[in-house]
């Protein structure tokens, strides 16, 4: 679970920091806050607004705390990049199929458009600027490696009820939200 004033300070500290490095935000955003159900946004969570929701296409501007990751896991229709907006984070990818029997196994993605091989189990750096693309079935974990990043996202229609695959069998996608304080905006988890 967790307290809607755990999730106003996450809000804050992403508007601040949007804010510091030059992105002014759409009107009336759509914000998504995830500690993924496990109950420690400070080691699983992510701060997400949804910029574009189009039929073809979404664009997504990510926030996250250094210790903060993104657990394990894939999609079945969704390709995306993934894209050092500031700072700079690092991406933990296995080839599709069981990552048990893919650690080792080289296979491509494209690093700024460069077919680049790597293993099953390689962490890759992404710095600002940079992208990695990934295709549907590479499994992925990132985090930032400095104390605040912002990590964008453009990829194809998003179905963040339906195409995200986590490894763990306890990650749910939106968390329980204990009401301690008045919410300072709306989330796409609030009813």
């Amino acid at each position: 679970m967790m307290k809607r004033s755990e999730i106003n300070s996450l809000v804050r500290a992403a508007g601040a920091f949007y804010q510091k490095n030059g992105w002014i935000l759409p009107p009336n955003p759509r914000w998504d806050v995830t500690d993924f159900g496990l109950g420690d946004y400070k080691h699983y969570g992510l701060i997400l607004i949804n910029l574009a929701e189009e039929i073809e296409y979404c664009e997504k501007l990510m926030y996250a705390q250094k210790g903060m990751t993104t657990p394990l896991h894939y999609h079945k229709k969704k390709k995306e990049d993934i894209i050092a907006r500031a700072g700079s984070f690092k991406i933990l990818l296995y080839p599709p199929g069981d990552i048990a029997q893919t650690k080792g196994q080289e296979f491509t993605v494209n690093i700024c458009g460069v077919p680049t091989t790597i293993k099953g189990g390689d962490t890759i750096q992404i710095k600002a600027g940079e992208r990695i693309t990934l295709v549907q079935g590479v499994v992925h974990e990132f985090y930032p490696d400095v104390d605040e990043a912002i990590i964008g996202e453009v990829s194809t229609a998003n179905d963040d009820v339906n195409d995200n695959y986590f490894l763990n069998p306890d990650v749910g996608r939106y968390p329980e939200i204990v009401e301690d304080e008045p919410s300072l905006l709306r989330l796409l988890s609030d009813k």
